[in-house]
């Protein structure tokens, strides 16, 4: 799997987990203290991830950071 394709499954994870628990992309930007369009693009695959922000959409969504980053 190359990068581009493991941060496509992160976001579709993320938008998989934010919308089980009923969250709009916007709040979950706000809790997050983005912008939704940099909420938008994680969710897309279309921006690279730190551990900073993954470890904050965890938080977020109270999730584990390995809930994001298990992509089998």
């Amino acid at each position: 799997m190359n990068k581009e394709e493991a941060l496509k499954k992160i976001g579709l994870k993320i938008t998989e987990l934010r919308e089980r628990k009923n969250i709009t992309q916007q709040e979950l930007a706000y809790r997050c203290d983005f912008e939704k369009s940099n909420m938008s693009r994680i969710e897309k695959g279309k921006t690279n991830l730190t551990i900073g922000t993954l470890l904050k959409i965890c938080e977020a969504l109270n999730v584990k950071l390995i809930d994001l980053v298990n992509l089998e």
